[in-house]
């Protein structure tokens, strides 16, 4: 099936949407319109094709509190319940795209199309936000993906690849040159792709534990909890790690160098259909606002709070643990430093909205490296434990705890630049008058 929000005027706005819905006597629904974008829109992979559209009633009110949303199939049910006549929906085309070109991304025509009503009218976004939320949890696994591509590829090539001598020596005398995974900088590129991929990793297996116990726990307490966790988690999962995913995977062809740029090796594919995991399902821009908006400032910091409490018990519970000191104490110290930096940002946008907007990239970022730290953390903990215990014998625990140690000092320092940006204001982004933009060419 498909989700048919986007048209051709509006994207992120669904209030303006255009497409109707004229209901019928039968109780069914004339659907028209043109929608855009819409992933597997057309194939024949399927015997039929559900489109799950959003579309106005003739009374809807403006905006998107006048939106409802429909079943359209491609083929109608028969009297037995199987595919019967071709209904009023077809591609009008097919986009012609930077990347992801197994998916056939279409526009589609929606002619007079028979649709059934799910849920309340005028409801339809709260009903579609069902579907999207776990949209952006699935493009936040393909974010990880793409940072998995990224590292496996150039750890092949890396391994491989033989240039130059390493700086303090040849380490592999034998060969005309050194393999390049000598050097520092492609070992940099190398972690950066590791940790982003494992630290990610956990985030998700975290995120997917909120969902089980949303769907199974029988304790309706501990299913409001884990509900409101994976509100908080998902605009940050979504966001950060396809963010991070298109930067690895850029990564993965910088190792390869000018191979890289070369298709038959697959790094440059990699890169391009990344790119998209930024955008759709809501952009980074978007998922930010949601984040720092409504999730956090609209609960007044109680979403967060869910968040940095777990974290906050785990420094307690290792406060005195030797074996990861030196991921605790920083953990520690950001997750403090987490909630000021909340409260000073809700103050500032109490007096001015647009401060929302200025900080809300930088705070999304600073939380997705902050999780990820809690993570390595934890990762780092039970790495040591298995240590301790004899129980590393092929390396695994202690390459996890050097990661940790190589993203607790290389990676999480982007923290810092990320603090002074949202805390520098909006008037740096707000005060130039829209004319002057382009005064310097």
């Amino acid at each position: 099936g498909t989700m048919c929000l986007t048209e051709p005027h509006c994207g992120t706005d669904l209030g303006m949407l255009r497409t109707k819905a004229e209901p019928q006597a039968d109780g069914s629904y004339k659907v028209s319109g043109t929608k855009i974008f819409i992933s597997a829109g057309e194939h024949d992979m399927a015997d039929n094709i559900v489109h799950i559209v959003l579309a106005r009633l003739p009374d809807a009110p403006q905006g998107t509190k006048g939106i409802s949303l429909f079943i359209v199939p491609k083929f109608l049910p028969n009297a037995e319940g199987g595919v019967g006549e071709r209904n009023g929906v077809t591609c009008g085309s097919l986009e012609h795209k930077m990347g992801i070109h197994g998916n056939a991304t279409c526009v589609m025509n929606f002619d007079g199309a028979t649709g059934f009503l799910i849920g309340p009218p005028n409801k339809g976004l709260n009903c579609m936000f069902t579907f999207m939320n776990t949209a952006r949890l699935g493009t936040a696994l393909q974010g990880l993906a793409h940072a998995e591509i990224g590292f496996q590829g150039g750890i092949k090539y890396a391994r491989e690849r033989l240039q130059m001598r390493s700086l303090t020596g040849p380490k592999a005398p034998e060969k005309a040159a050194d393999p390049i995974i000598v050097h520092p900088d492609v070992r940099r590129m190398l972690l950066t792709m590791k940790a982003f991929a494992e630290g990610n990793r956990a985030m998700l297996y975290f995120a997917a534990k909120q969902v089980d116990i949303t769907q199974r726990s029988q304790d309706e307490e501990q299913r409001k909890a884990a509900d409101a966790m994976l509100a908080f988690l998902t605009p940050i999962a979504k966001a950060f790690m396809t963010e991070v995913g298109f930067e690895s995977a850029n990564h993965g062809v910088q190792i390869y160098g000018g191979h890289g740029f070369i298709a038959e090796w697959g790094m440059e594919q990699n890169v391009r259909d990344s790119r998209i995991s930024c955008l759709y399902e809501g952009t980074t821009g978007i998922q930010a606002l949601d984040l720092l908006g409504r999730k956090v400032l609209m609960t007044q910091g109680e979403a967060l709070k869910g968040f940095t409490k777990v974290v906050h018990k785990f420094c307690q519970a290792n406060e005195g643990n030797e074996a990861v000191k030196q991921f605790v104490e920083p953990l520690a110290k950001l997750n403090k430093e987490w909630g000021d930096l909340t409260m000073k940002v809700g103050m500032v946008a109490m007096k001015n909205r647009e401060e929302v907007g200025a900080a809300s990239v930088d705070y999304l970022m600073y939380c997705g490296y902050a999780c990820l730290a809690y993570f390595w953390a934890d990762m780092a903990r039970l790495a040591s434990e298995k240590i301790a215990a004899g129980e590393d014998t092929d390396g695994f625990y202690t390459a996890k705890v050097q990661t940790a140690r190589f993203y607790f000092q290389r990676i999480l320092p982007r923290t810092r630049t990320h603090v002074e940006a949202m805390l520098s204001g909006a008037d740096n982004l707000m005060d130039m008058d829209e004319a002057h933009f382009e005064l310097a060419y």
